[in-house]
């Protein structure tokens, strides 16, 4: 095990009703002028919006609202809302909803008290040294931005997606309550149900020995997930069901599950360019790479594959590591279809065509390299491009 160091200050309030706590929560994290941040109509629709006002005006809570995250959220609405919260001095941001809502308030977060371009953070070419405090009512569980100190924003100018991270973006607080998933759609449901496998899945393979502790809680994780995941597209007012995944998808990305072990990535930076490029939903184009990923480099640490194959998905040893380490990734990619996840290039609605495209801008975001349990360069990333494209 790798030394480490794991902070979280994220106070999470969780259960039925738990909205009732934003008001008081945003006075003592010392909000005075808030700015709350939503998508689209869907806030709206559910009374949730016009609910989160009134807790406001009844504490005397000034506030200001920026709608309009959509889906891979844009630099353009994190410019809109840097200008809006210092024309307003708002000194606090609520974001309401999923984990684009969420990347996008954090971003404006960085931005606001930074007087260059924001996208510096992106370009890594200068870290956040100071941030707006981040609350959020989550909606849709799935990035798990509620708990981390990372957000991914879509520069439109070239389509380039990127990560940027701090721990002072981490939300001071997060609201979760697993009545506000009830109404889901089961394709969004599983969408969310794939981004965070992948969160787990981006710690859980790695080269690190002398891991079993993460190694666990990365499997009891992804156990969780695969034993409620569906109940929840079955019976989409399950509380518990909803409940469990819900908590699961914050303990995927809080780090925790990562500590004292290297990280791969290099799945969701394959991915990044897909959603750049096709609008796609983050968890569908994770359902599609990351078992092409995985046949692509399980043979340089065929002994974690191994492991996940009779740990997460209980198939019996038969003495040949590369057929159990096969298997294994078969019955992922059997369970991303089983919940209705496209895991190929035409259910997706990406083109093989475009992988020259892929490739180009994923050198640009990567610099040519990525991944860490079997770095890539950019002819391996083509070769899992089209391992992806093959029905």
């Amino acid at each position: 095990m790798n030394n480490f160091k794991f902070w979280s200050p994220t106070e999470f309030v969780f259960g039925k009703n738990s909205v009732k706590n934003t008001a008081p929560l945003i006075k003592k994290y010392g909000g005075t002028k808030v700015l709350v941040h939503y998508g689209g109509q869907s806030a709206i629709k559910s009374g949730l919006l016009a609910e989160v006002e009134r807790y406001l005006q009844n504490e005397f809570i000034e506030y200001v609202k920026l709608g309009g995250v959509q889906p891979n959220p844009v630099d353009t609405l994190v410019y809109e809302g840097i200008e809006i919260c210092r024309k307003e001095c708002v000194n606090f941001i609520l974001a309401i909803g999923g984990g684009s809502v969420i990347d996008s308030a954090k971003a404006i977060a960085a931005g606001v008290p930074y007087t260059g371009d924001f996208w510096n953070f992106f370009e890594r070419t200068v870290s956040i040294n100071r941030a707006l405090p981040v609350a959020t009512i989550l909606t849709i569980p799935a990035a798990g931005s509620e708990g981390s100190d990372s957000m991914v924003i879509t520069k439109t100018r070239g389509a380039l997606k990127r990560g940027a991270g701090s721990p002072l973006i981490r939300p001071v607080f997060a609201i979760l309550d697993p009545v506000l998933t009830f109404t889901l759609p089961a394709n969004q449901t599983a969408y969310g149900l794939a981004d965070m496998m992948s969160h787990v899945m981006e710690r859980y393979f790695t080269q690190t020995t002398g891991v079993e502790i993460t190694d666990r809680l990365c499997e009891a994780t992804l156990l969780t997930i695969i034993n409620e995941g569906p109940k929840v597209i079955r019976e989409p007012e399950n509380y518990d069901a909803r409940a469990n995944i819900m908590w699961a998808g914050t303990v995927a990305h809080t780090g925790f599950c990562g500590v004292g072990r290297e990280e791969d990535w290099a799945t969701h930076g394959l991915e990044h360019e897909l959603s750049a490029l096709y609008g796609v939903a983050h968890g569908a184009g994770l359902a599609v790479l990351f078992p092409a990923w995985m046949q692509y480099v399980y043979r340089f640490g065929i002994d974690r594959f191994v492991l996940f194959a009779t740990r997460v998905w209980n198939i019996e040893h038969s003495g040949d590591k590369k057929e159990v380490a096969l298997k294994g990734i078969r019955a992922l990619k059997d369970f991303f279809s089983s919940i209705g996840l496209p895991v190929n290039f035409k259910q997706l609605g990406a083109k093989a065509s475009d992988i020259d495209r892929l490739i180009e801008t994923l050198k640009i975001n990567s610099g040519g390299k990525l991944g860490a349990f079997y770095p890539l360069n950019m002819e391996d990333a083509r070769r899992i491009y089209e391992m992806a494209a093959m029905e």
